[in-house]
C-alpha cells in the first residue's frame, strides 16, 4: 500500500503541474489558472504531496489508515479535473478580455472556429449576459497578438450547431470529451455564439 499510495501522489503532483505548465505553450503573456482549474490544480498537488509524505504513506494509527484511503477516493476524481484542465489548454485558446457589471475585468478563455473569415466562439448565455458581451468592444487575444473585436451574439441555432460542429472538427478534447459523455452531440439548450468582428 505504501508504494501504491507514493505512485499515485507523484501522478498527481504531475497533473497538478501539468496545469500550470501547458499554459506556457501558448503566445502571449501567462495565463494563471483561475476558478475551477486552479482548484483542481492545488487539490492535485495538495494530495499528491500528502501521499508521496513518509508521514502519510507510512501511517499505522486509524487516523492515519483512514487519512490515506480519503485521499486515495478523492485523488481520481481530482486527477479527471486536472486532467481536463490541462488537456483544454493543449489545443488554440483565445482570450476574451472583458469586465463584469461591476467594472472587474475578467479573462474569458475560449476555444474558437473560423467561418467565412471571422472568429466564433461559444459559452453559457449566462457567461455572455454576465459580461455584457452581446455588441461590447473586447480585446481578443490570439496566437500572441491584440486586437479590438465586437463580440456580437447571434440568435440563429444554425450559427450555434455550426460552430460547435467546427469546434468538433478542430478539438481532439472536445470530440473525447463528447464521447466519454461530458459534452452533448450538439450546444446545449444554455449556449450561445459570438461572432467576433473587427471593430470599425
Amino acid at each position: 500500500m505504501t508504494r501504491l499510495a507514493q505512485t499515485i501522489g507523484v501522478l498527481m503532483l504531475a497533473a497538478g503541474l501539468s496545469v500550470f505548465a501547458i499554459r506556457l505553450r501558448h503566445a502571449g503573456p501567462y495565463a494563471f489558472p483561475e476558478q475551477g482549474n486552479l482548484v483542481a490544480a492545488v487539490l492535485a498537488l495538495l494530495i499528491g504531496l500528502a501521499l508521496v509524505s513518509p508521514i502519510v504513506a507510512r501511517a499505522s494509527s486509524r487516523a492515519g489508515v483512514l487519512a490515506r484511503w480519503l485521499l486515495l477516493v478523492a485523488a481520481p476524481i481530482v486527477l479527471a479535473f486536472s486532467l481536463y484542465a490541462t488537456l483544454a489548454e493543449v489545443e488554440e485558446v483565445v482570450v476574451l478580455r472583458a469586465t463584469d457589471a461591476a467594472g472587474a475585468p475578467a479573462n474569458l478563455r475560449l476555444w474558437v472556429a473560423d467561418h467565412e473569415g471571422k472568429a466564433w466562439v461559444s459559452m453559457p448565455r449566462s457567461k455572455a449576459e454576465r459580461y455584457s458581451l452581446d455588441g461590447a468592444r473586447v480585446e481578443l487575444l490570439r496566437a500572441g497578438q491584440t486586437s479590438c473585436v465586437v463580440a456580437k451574439l447571434s440568435f440563429d441555432p444554425a450559427d450555434n450547431e455550426r460552430t460547435f460542429r467546427l469546434r468538433d472538427e478542430k478539438y481532439a478534447v472536445q470530440r473525447l470529451a463528447r464521447r466519454i459523455g461530458l459534452f452533448g452531440d450538439g450546444p446545449s439548450a444554455n449556449t450561445v455564439t459570438l461572432r467576433l468582428d473587427p471593430c470599425p
